[in-house]
């Protein structure tokens, strides 16, 4: 069953999503994308990618989302805009991280005018998601 965000919420994130893509720092491949985090606490959480000259020590938008909301105790996450020129959805290491703390999440994928691509859930996106019990 697919969970739904009230408007007003989606509105929110949405809006949150876009304001970061101006913040992000992508100057090598300049494909700058924004994230809006909501955690259970009802906390919105923003993130962008940000690069570097050695390309492996960047960040995409989505986990900069998680760290922060993690680094300040909220690990309970409800759902995840994305916000980029084509709507992308998040790449495999964001998806894994992003399951740790909200395996059925919701995902909505908008571009830079905040027009909703894609809304779906994580584990539509990572149905076999490596998790903690793997590990038991």
């Amino acid at each position: 069953m697919k969970v739904r965000l009230p408007d007003k919420q989606r509105e929110e994130l949405i809006r949150q999503a876009v304001a970061a893509l101006g913040h992000a720092y992508a100057p090598y491949s300049e494909y700058p994308v924004g994230a809006a985090l909501l955690c259970g606490s009802g906390r919105i959480h923003d993130g962008v990618n940000v690069e570097n000259a050695s390309y492996p020590a960047g960040i995409c938008a989505e986990r900069t989302a998680a760290f922060k909301a993690v680094s300040v105790s909220d690990r309970e996450f409800v759902a995840i805009v994305v916000a980029s020129r084509n709507a992308a959805s998040p790449c495999g290491i964001c998806r894994q991280v992003l399951a740790e703390f909200g395996p059925r999440m919701v995902v909505v994928l908008v571009d830079p005018q905040g027009t909703v691509r894609r809304e779906t859930t994580l584990h539509e996106l990572l149905p076999d998601v490596f998790s903690q019990l793997d590990l038991n």
